[in-house]
């Protein structure tokens, strides 16, 4: 992989440590995130098969239609995420931070999605 700058290369390194540890499994699927500086984007993965069970994004019309600031996009998408995950019948999940501080937008949707019920 090409690393950019020393910025992305410490959090490559960070998401390589923290994927060490957790991984999903069918029962436990993980809870991934994506930040970008206009978007935010979560998966819920089953890593043994490699398949994307759940995703939702700050671009789905639901969210994407409304301006509003980005720590609230992020609660919106935690929301859509844990609801669409609860109709897909996953109730735990592994959140995988995926290198990124826990604080702002990452902390915001997670607490949505526990808030819209999932558990981790």
């Amino acid at each position: 992989m090409a690393i950019k700058n020393r910025k992305e290369y410490s959090r490559h390194r960070i998401k390589l440590r923290i994927r060490k540890l957790i991984s999903g499994t069918a029962e436990q699927p993980r809870l991934t995130v994506f930040r970008s500086n206009k978007q935010i984007y979560a998966q819920i993965i089953n890593d043994l098969e490699g398949k994307t069970l759940v995703s939702a994004s700050s671009r789905v019309p639901e969210v994407a239609g409304t301006a509003m600031a980005k720590i609230e996009q992020a609660k919106e998408v935690g929301k859509l995420i844990a609801q669409r995950a609860l109709e897909a019948g996953i109730e735990k999940v592994v959140f995988d931070r995926n290198g990124y501080l826990y604080h702002g937008r990452i902390k915001s949707l997670a607490e949505a999605a526990r808030e819209g019920g999932l558990k981790f």
